[in-house]
């Protein structure tokens, strides 16, 4: 008999779309800097990776916790809201809940905001737990996350999902499957070359994979 899945979430770019919110948030950070912003760059980049990383990237390492600080208080206000769950996902994590597999939520956002944003869409529900950085960056690393995550339950095939190549090194690096979502920030190529297990490209595609 197949034994259920412990199945571990990415939130943006996985669970939800984020863009909008995290977009507007950077360029107020980095006008409010009277930082030059790069017309052509819609920051899609920096969906996935740790934000200090992004932001030092952009704002310099001398202004980056400065422009941390003024993104977070958009964001906060408004930019979590500016945020949408994919098309299907709902289904999905009623499918595998339905059928025994416990799902827990692994983002490298803040948990404060995780929670908050799978509240406002009604996910939270179907979690067992959310794991996320603390606001002063401790654990917003996948690898150390997902550690910290696996050590606080008996789980069974744990796998991780994901969009980003962070995703699937941090399973990689605690023994777990890894499935990337193509509908989401990353590229195919990208998860693949990271070492992604399979590909999917709906939430629906996550019901066939982890239910085969």
């Amino acid at each position: 008999m197949r034994q259920p899945h412990s199945v571990f979430f990415d939130l943006d770019g996985t669970l939800t779309d984020p863009w909008l919110g995290i977009s507007r948030c950077i360029e107020h950070a980095l006008d409010s800097l009277d930082i030059e912003r790069d017309s052509g760059d819609d920051y899609r980049w920096c969906i996935g990776p740790p934000l200090r990383e992004s932001l030092s990237i952009l704002a310099g390492s001398d202004l980056s916790e400065r422009a941390l600080s003024i993104y977070r208080e958009r964001f906060s206000d408004l930019g979590w809201q500016e945020n949408a769950p994919y098309d299907g996902i709902h289904a999905a994590l009623d499918a595998l809940a339905g059928s025994g597999s416990e799902l827990y939520v692994a983002t490298s956002k803040p948990r404060v905001y995780a929670i908050r944003i799978l509240e406002h869409f009604d996910l939270l529900p179907f979690f067992t737990a959310v794991y996320g950085a603390e606001l002063d960056g401790t654990r917003s690393d996948k690898s150390e996350l997902l550690a910290y995550a696996l050590s606080q339950h008996t789980v069974n095939q744990p796998v991780m999902v994901g969009d980003r190549r962070h995703d699937v090194i941090g399973a990689a690096s605690n023994g777990m499957r890894a499935i990337g979502v193509s509908y989401g920030y990353g590229s195919v190529e990208e998860l693949l070359a990271a070492g992604a297990e399979q590909i999917v490209d709906s939430p629906s595609g996550l019901i066939d994979v982890l239910q085969a």
